[in-house]
Formats: structure tokens, sequence, C-alpha cells
């Protein structure tokens, strides 16, 4: 370079006034429990949507004033029970011009909320959509998690139906990536306790709740561990769990017993499940009668109060 020749660097992020519509559909993130995490650009796109399909109108109503944003679009629903004929009329919409900003109660859109079916609909139609990126649960408690980011996957909510939560302990065994999910705080002590048995006492894991929130806490350990703190403390909040690789040959362990079994029935009945719907729950995923979950249970219980 010449003597007294400045180097010229390329910025490579674009100014703040470039065109929030250049693209009719705009999925935003929105914060997961901090106002503070909001950006600039929701803000904007709130103010001037045309129509913004929110999975509960009365959030984003909330948002909107928590943000100080006046907004004139028209509120729309958008949830899992009315995604598919909604996003045919959001796509319409969208074809003739209008703005539309796609909103969640926290989080990304399509990311376990709604929003899938609209992009699908959209890439279909050649309708083009975008995202405004921004908070996110999964990614946040992947790297407070202390376990391996290079390489994960991200499984959802934990399946309440048998059959498939069978499928995914059949799955986690043998998987060696992280995995991140989400629960339910009021099923989340006996997830744990079910993981750890079917999966392994040790297995790594980190249980993350209220994130970004006054009261964040991770809690890090083997997946016995975590359990016996969760049923001693009865976590509340918003609950994401991220589990360790395994190796390929599974936990190695051998299948859980009755007693186990009846344990984690017991747990959910404590959080409010029916003795019989939670043994025949369990016994689906665990491949046992349900009747003889349903008497150890029985007889557990028993025990435990004698004792």
């Amino acid at each position: 370079m010449e003597s007294g020749e400045a180097e010229q660097v390329e910025n490579p992020l674009e100014p703040a006034d470039t065109s929030l519509w250049d693209t009719p559909i705009v999925l935003a993130a929105t914060p997961i429990g901090n106002l503070g995490d909001a950006t600039d650009r929701l803000k904007r796109l709130l103010a001037t949507a045309e129509v913004i399909a929110a999975e509960d109108t009365r959030t984003a109503r909330h948002l909107a004033r928590a943000l100080q944003v006046t907004f004139h679009a028209r509120l729309l629903s958008l949830h899992e029970h009315n995604e598919a004929s909604r996003s045919e009329e959001l796509v319409e919409q969208a074809r003739k011009g209008t703005r539309i900003l796609v909103i969640s109660d926290a989080g990304m859109p399509a990311v376990s909320d709604p929003g899938f079916r609209l992009v699908e609909t959209a890439i279909a139609a050649g309708v083009g959509v975008t995202v405004a990126p921004g908070a996110s649960a999964v990614t946040t408690a992947l790297a407070l998690s202390g376990l391996p980011t290079d390489r994960f996957t991200f499984a959802g909510f934990v399946p309440r139906k048998a059959g498939e939560r069978k499928k995914l302990l059949d799955r986690l065994a043998t998987e060696e990536w992280t995995t991140v999910l989400f629960e339910s705080p009021h099923r989340v002590a006996a997830t744990l306790r079910e993981f750890a048995a079917a999966l392994g006492e040790d297995r790594p894991a980190a249980l993350a709740r209220e994130l970004t929130k006054r009261y964040e806490e991770v809690l890090r350990g083997g997946l016995g561990e975590l359990a016996a703190v969760a049923a001693e403390r009865h976590l509340r909040g918003e609950m994401v769990l991220v589990l360790g690789g395994g190796s390929p040959a599974g936990a190695g362990g051998e299948p859980m017993s009755l007693e186990e079994l009846a344990g984690v029935v017991l747990t959910r009945v404590a959080e409010g499940t029916k003795l019989k719907t939670a043994a025949k729950e369990i016994g689906a995923a665990h491949s046992v009668p349900a009747s003889e979950i349903y008497d150890a249970a029985l007889a557990l219980r028993r025990a435990e109060k004698s004792g």
C-alpha cells in the first residue's frame, strides 16, 4: 500500500434505514423474558406493519405497550389450531403487497411455535418471506449449558404421548450430539427421573429456567442429580433441558425396574396426573403392562407412607 493511502474496509452491516418491507412477510423474534432484548428492528416492524399475525393477540398488545410502540396494524391470531387455514389467507394478502409481521409469544416463530406452515405456504406460492432475528431459548440454553455446542440437535417439547416418548428415549440412548428440549415445569421432575433411569444417572445434562429473567438459573450435573433437585425444589418457570451426547452403544444399563417405573408414575401423580393415566402412559412407553405398574405404584405409595 502506498504511503499515506487509506485502507478501504468494506462494512459488512446494512445501515439501519434499509427498507424493512422489501419482503412482504417477516418473522420476528420477540424477547424470551427480558424486554431489553427487543431489537430496534422489531420495534420498527411493529410500528409499520399492516397486519400482525400473533400467536396470542393479547400478548402482542402487551408487548407493544411494554416497548412503547404505537401500532396501527390489524391483529390476527396465528396458532396451532388455525395455522393451516390462516396461512393461505396471509400469503394471499402478502401477494397483494400487504406488509405482514409474524410473532410468537416469545422467541422465534416456527421454532416450536406457529410459523412453519406459513413459511411453507409462502415458499410454495413464490411469496417472499424473511426473518428479523433475535432472542432464542434454544441457543441461549445451549450456550449456558457447559455441554458441547459444535454439534447439537433440537427436539422440541418432550412428547406427552407414550409411543412418541418411547421413540425419543430410544433415539436419545444412542444420540451422540447434544440435544436441546423444552419441557413443562409441571412435568420436568418426572421427565428427569424417567430420563435418568432410561439413559443413565450420570448422563450429563443442564436444566435452564427463567432464561434472561431476574431469577435465571442453570442447574448442571448428571440426570440423576438433576432429577433429585427438581423433585425436592418443585421448580417453576420456563424450562429448557440440554442433554449431553450418549455413546453409540446406548446407556448400557438394564431396562427400568418396575419400582423405578412406579416412582416415575408417582412423581407425575404428585404433579396432577391421575394414577391410572400415568401408569398407562409409562407402561406404553416402556412396554410394561399398565396394570403391573399401577399395582407397583400403589405398593410404593403405601411403603412411602409407612416409612
